[in-house]
């Protein structure tokens, strides 16, 4: 089936296609040219025609500052009041989508192109690429890359930077390479709607931080486990567990809060000395 389809079609499809097929050529010197017009235009108003004469879509208004640089153009498609600031890349192999009211900070990078892994395929001059869709609202800061087939929920943030190698949905900030959620968004008309909402932003940033402890005091267990093994050393250190108690006990600053805290701790050592049982008898 593909054998009947022109490079073209594969190529916005994200299959193997040749690059150095005429019609794709022939793409890529319009698009250079509506380029090379889009940067050295100083009205804004003559840039969003040459836009809009250019690109796939635009729902309505959409605000560009030089210098842009795309593949093709009519892969991208942009809803309501987009606008992007100096030097963003959008290699539109494949569809380039925004929703409505989408930022993009100074040199924003957005891939769909590819190349096959396989390096006799790659050099034979086979190219492909993967779709990126993103969402309403959303904000994209200066630097950050968004790689072959991501697609981005409304309301994301992505702060400056960061590499975007995979997908995720609404309500999210991102950061870091590769980019993960470092928190959620909370829409003031939310935290009106329900009064816990903020609160409950707190616990789950909180818990994020705790989880991360957690996992460090597991590897210092396992540590544990393995020194066990070699000497072999019981489980269950009474008099350890009730210094560590102890400790705790004395580190919690409102006395309120103290018995339910040395409970806590006293679970987790549980659960610490069940995983020591698993990995110990295994």
């Amino acid at each position: 089936m593909s054998e009947n389809r022109s490079e073209k079609e594969k190529m916005i499809a994200g299959e193997l296609y040749l690059a150095g097929d005429p019609e794709l050529v022939a793409g890529r010197q319009f698009a250079r040219k509506q380029m090379m017009r889009f940067n050295a235009e100083i009205d804004p108003q003559i840039r969003e025609e040459i836009l809009k004469q250019t690109f796939g879509q635009v729902a309505d208004t959409v605000y560009i500052e030089p210098n842009l640089r795309f593949d093709y153009g009519y892969n991208i498609s942009v809803g309501k009041d987009f606008y992007a600031n100096f030097d963003c890349i959008l290699l539109d192999v494949c569809p380039i989508t925004f929703g409505d009211n989408c930022m993009l900070a100074p040199n924003v990078q957005i891939y769909t192109a590819s190349h096959p892994l396989d390096p006799i395929e790659r050099n034979s001059g086979y190219e492909n690429g993967a779709p990126v869709t993103i969402g309403n609202n959303v904000w994209l800061g200066g630097g950050c890359v968004i790689l072959p087939g991501v697609t981005l929920g409304d309301n994301v943030v992505v702060g400056a930077g960061s590499v975007v190698t995979k997908s995720f949905p609404d309500n999210v900030v991102l950061a870091g390479n590769p980019a993960r959620v470092i928190k959620t968004v909370t829409k003031k008309t939310d935290l009106a709607e329900h009064p816990l909402a903020k609160t409950r932003q707190e616990i789950d940033a909180l818990d994020g931080q705790i989880v991360r402890l957690l996992e460090a005091r597991m590897q210092a267990v396992s540590e544990v486990v393995r020194i066990k093994k070699e000497n072999e050393m019981a489980i269950l250190d009474n008099t350890r567990e009730a210094e560590v108690l102890e400790k705790i006990r004395g580190k919690v600053q409102n006395p309120d809060y103290a018995q339910t805290i040395v409970a806590t701790f006293a679970d987790m050592m549980a659960q610490s000395r069940r995983y020591q049982k698993r990995q110990l008898e295994g």
